[in-house]
């Protein structure tokens, strides 16, 4: 007998999986409110799931559903406010986009995350490669990318040799910011940030020794 497919009845729709339930943006940022709270009050070094999930309100399995460890969690949050997401320089001159992106990087060093915490996270990355990649992927890549598009942009306006190496422009800008901001803990004026950018810009136009 043929069956006639109009009169067969129709499939039941299908259950989205267990696992696929949407997270809750509240939840989200309750617990990033959580974990800056937590990281004022006691460090990263002592900071624990728990002590997140208590006072964000909510079951450790929420946070594990989201970040399987509390490095990833501050990982997360420090990507949050560098670089990825910003505009990149595009001011018409290597000195203004070199200028532009020393304000932006020490922007980020000044936030009191930034500042608590990456040192203590570049510690546990000198232990530990797993995280010494993870680190490298939240604080090197976004900066990494802005670089590109500066020295790319200088090399096609003839500004510097069309090989330079934008990882170099990075060494040049934030050694000395690193050091002066998270290391010594000096204040950075407008104008050191001035001078800075010219060494950087001059560094930049010097061709590289050969290896």
């Amino acid at each position: 007998m043929t069956t006639d497919p109009a009169a067969a009845p129709s499939a039941p729709a299908r259950r989205a999986p267990a696992g696929a339930a949407v997270l809750r943006e509240d939840v989200t940022e309750a617990i990033r409110d959580a974990v800056l709270a937590e990281l004022a009050a006691v460090g990263f070094a002592r900071m624990s799931i728990e002590g997140i999930a208590r006072r964000a309100g909510v079951g450790k399995t929420a946070v594990y559903r989201r970040w399987k460890s509390k490095l990833h969690l501050v990982l997360d949050l420090i990507g949050a406010f560098a670089v990825d997401g910003l505009p990149v320089p595009a001011t018409g001159s290597l000195y203004g986009d070199v200028r532009a992106l020393l304000e932006v990087l020490s922007h980020v060093l000044r936030h009191p995350v930034a500042s608590a915490v990456i040192p203590d996270l570049l510690v546990e990355a000198a232990r530990n490669p797993e995280i010494a990649d993870a680190v490298r992927g939240a604080l090197l890549e976004g900066q990494l990318r802005m670089a590109q598009v500066i020295v790319s942009a200088a090399a096609a306006r003839g500004e510097i040799p069309p090989d330079t190496d934008p990882s170099r422009a990075l060494d040049l800008a934030i050694g000395p910011l690193y050091w002066r901001q998270v290391v010594v803990r000096d204040d950075i004026h407008p104008t050191h940030l001035d001078t800075l950018a010219q060494a950087v810009v001059a560094g930049l136009r010097t061709p590289s020794a050969s290896a």
